[in-house]
């Protein structure tokens, strides 16, 4: 019986194959075996081991293809191997391998019950592997993918409870944590990719009993096929699935799942870290905007497996993606610190960028930006113009918030300065030439801004958004309202219904403009119909992630309509459309500001007051509600002279806010007329009236 033998095979410490094989307390010389594998004798060769070591058939020709696939013959090893019975062997193994019963004091065995058969399994399941491993060899992978799957097969035969975690034969452990992870690798060799995803979910849902090590491996393999494979894989069977577990629903999510549960095996020290894991997991995670849950699972990553400094630009990295800034600063703030590395050029590029959204930190971003530049030298000297870029944005926003009207000249043309510098480094760079030309319109140079513009619609094929918006802004700031309308026409043409909803708005506002306020309407009720359509397309039980995504914003879209109204006196459709709009966003600073227009149209200036105050209590930085309060307590200033005073304060905050405004130089310019000072109300309505000249239907900052 194949049962009751059992064999060994040994190498010395010299890497050759030893000349001795032992069974059964037995020892001979393989001298005499390999000289009739030479001759081609297989079937003498077996019988001597048959006879030499008392083995039977199907152990005598595992020895002998083991042999031969060490000794690098292949073809020949193939040829042995082709000679054993496996499902024989296999019905023959069930046999010998009872059922697994609890250990009582009444039965428990005085040495392993199954010891016996799991060497003779081990020889042959052996066999079985090295018979795929040779057919992968040869290049025959498929014909090498059956042979695998068969050993797999036959052990969930013999062991049908799985593999008992204890009293294993170490060989047979080892063959079956092999062919394991072998037999996915042979599908995808073949190209039989829906092959292999079972075969990796069947190594991780079935009981082979795999140590931590080789789990991980498989689970990491199967992670990155799911990423980068391009294959659709099907979902789980239902006969895998637990009640109450969570099931993925597609690629990313189970390769995500996957990646996350080897991060938690690095963390409790199951498994040995392995960093390519975190690269992947950042990967998935970007893709489905995810980067705050990688923020999470960087900071659970021991202590040690990064440095800290590493560490903290990951987190920055991540933090920033999913918009959280402040706390992306706070980290850069970290690793930049003097006692840690102050010159990581990466980092502070990172730094200047996030500064350069927020004017309060503008300065402090030009500064990590001058510092980026500083050190942008040898093989890094490529990325100076990033350095001028980052500089260039962060001195324009600083220059939103100077002490003086020479502080913001200064800080604007050093913005251009930097700008026009980095174009010498990265002149095809479509997102620099579109923040020049930005730059140029803030500044009212309408010549340049429009040139830019056209040279990024030119540059991006036309393909972006923003581009198109840009370039209509700067012909409607130009006074050409008709062109700018067949521009947004030519660009609603080129853009996808979902994205139309900031062209429609513009349209409507250009419609306005040109007098034709029905057609602007018209316009709103089309983006009122395409807000109902997005939201029939996710149903009626929508995340707040989903609301916020919404490429035509319900908000947007009710309060441009009611600002509309307000401009034509139908004050009764403005409170209609303030309602729907305060149902979406109860708190608002432009709703309030729109509001009280209303209040102010119907003459009822106290309402009028307190919703422009209100809009102030919430948004401090509202330009529009400051200047409208301005008005209010100027118009007031002719009969109320203590008023003017507060009037004057609101408008120089308001300009100082946003120098370009119109209304405020013009109100300002009433108060200085009320006040009695004639100078400086002429040089007020000279401002007013060269701005109205450049005036865009919607401000510059609006499309950045």
């Amino acid at each position: 019986m194949l049962g009751n033998q059992s064999a060994e095979f040994s190498e010395n410490g010299d890497d050759e194959i030893s000349r001795t094989l032992c069974a059964n307390g037995i020892c001979m010389k393989t001298t005499l075996v390999e000289a009739k594998l030479d001759e081609g004798n297989i079937q003498e060769a077996e019988s001597s081991l048959r006879e030499g070591l008392s083995l039977n058939f199907e152990e005598a020709r595992a020895l002998l293809g083991r042999l031969e696939y060490q000794r690098g013959n292949l073809e020949g090893a193939l040829r042995v191997f082709e000679g054993i019975d496996l499902q024989a062997a296999i019905q023959r193994l069930q046999v010998s391998v009872p059922p697994e019963k609890p250990v009582t004091k009444k039965n428990r065995p005085r040495e392993p019950p199954q010891s016996v058969s799991q060497h003779a399994a081990s020889l042959v399941l052996e066999a079985i592997y090295l018979k795929a491993k040779s057919l992968q060899k040869l290049g025959r992978i498929t014909e090498a993918a059956r042979e695998c799957k068969s050993v797999l097969d036959s052990v969930e035969k013999i062991f049908q409870q799985g593999i008992p975690d204890a009293q294993v034969d170490t060989r047979l452990q080892e063959t079956v944590s092999h062919a394991v992870e072998l037999l996915p690798a042979l599908w995808k060799e073949s190209g039989d990719y829906q092959e292999a995803i079972s075969a990796y979910r069947r190594a991780l849902l079935s009981q082979w009993n795999l140590d931590n090590d080789s789990c991980a491996r498989i689970q990491k393999d199967f992670a990155v096929f799911l990423l980068h494979s391009g294959v659709e894989a099907s979902p789980p069977s239902l006969g895998s699935q637990i009640e109450g577990s969570y099931i993925p629903r597609n690629n990313l999510e189970e390769a995500i799942l996957l990646l996350m549960i080897l991060l938690k095996k690095f963390n409790l020290g199951k498994a040995k870290w392995d960093p390519s894991v975190i690269e992947h997991l950042t990967f998935g995670l970007s893709l489905c905007s995810q980067t705050s849950v990688l923020a999470k699972q960087l900071e659970e990553v021991m202590p040690g497996v990064f440095s800290r400094v590493e560490r903290w630009n990951n987190l920055a990295l991540s933090y920033s993606a999913a918009g959280q800034n402040s706390a992306s600063v706070n980290l850069l703030r970290k690793s930049l610190h003097k006692h840690e590395q102050p010159d990581d050029l990466v980092a502070l590029l990172l730094a200047a960028k996030l500064c350069s959204e927020e004017p309060s930190l503008a300065a402090e971003g030009a500064g990590y930006a001058q510092r980026a530049i500083n050190n942008a030298q040898g093989m890094d000297e490529h990325l100076k113009g990033v350095g001028l870029r980052m500089l260039g944005l962060c001195l324009g926003k600083q220059a939103k918030v100077p002490t003086s009207d020479f502080e913001r000249s200064r800080l604007q043309s050093e913005s251009l300065k930097a700008l026009d510098g980095a174009i010498a480094f990265e002149h095809n760079n479509p997102d620099l030439i579109f923040e020049l030309g930005v730059q140029y319109a803030e500044q009212r140079n309408l010549k340049a801004a429009s040139r830019y513009a056209k040279e990024f619609i030119d540059a991006t094929g036309g393909s972006v958004l923003k581009g198109w918006r840009f370039l209509a802004l700067v012909l409607s700031a130009q006074q050409r309202f008709s062109e700018a309308e067949v521009v947004t026409d030519a660009a609603l043409d080129e853009t996808a219904k979902w994205d139309q909803g900031p062209l429609l708005r513009l349209k409507a506002k250009l419609k306005i403009s040109q007098s034709n306020p029905t057609e602007a309407v018209e316009t709103y009720r089309y983006l009122l119909a395409l807000v109902q359509a997005q939201r029939k397309s996710f149903g009626p039980l929508r995340t707040l992630s989903q609301m916020e995504e919404d490429k035509v914003n319900e908000f947007e879209v009710w309060h441009g309509l009611a600002y509309l109204y307000s401009s034509l006196s139908h004050w009764n459709d403005v409170e209609v459309c303030l309602k729907k709009a305060g149902e979406l966003k109860q708190y608002s600073a432009s709703m309030l500001h729109t509001e009280g227009r209303m209040w102010e149209g119907r003459k009822e200036f106290k309402p009028a007051l307190a919703a422009f105050l209100d809009g102030l209590l919430l948004d401090g930085s509202s330009v529009p509600c400051k200047v409208a309060v301005g008005a209010l307590l100027s118009e007031r200033g002719k009969d109320h002279q203590p008023t003017l005073p507060v009037a004057r304060s609101l408008l120089s905050d308001a300009l100082r806010i946003d120098p370009t405004n119109r209304k405020a130089w013009y109100y300002l310019g009433m108060v200085h007329k009320y006040d009695g000072r004639i100078a400086d109300a002429t040089d007020c309505f000279q401002a007013a009236s060269m701005l109205e000249e450049s005036d865009p239907i919607e401000s510059f900052s609006t499309i950045l």
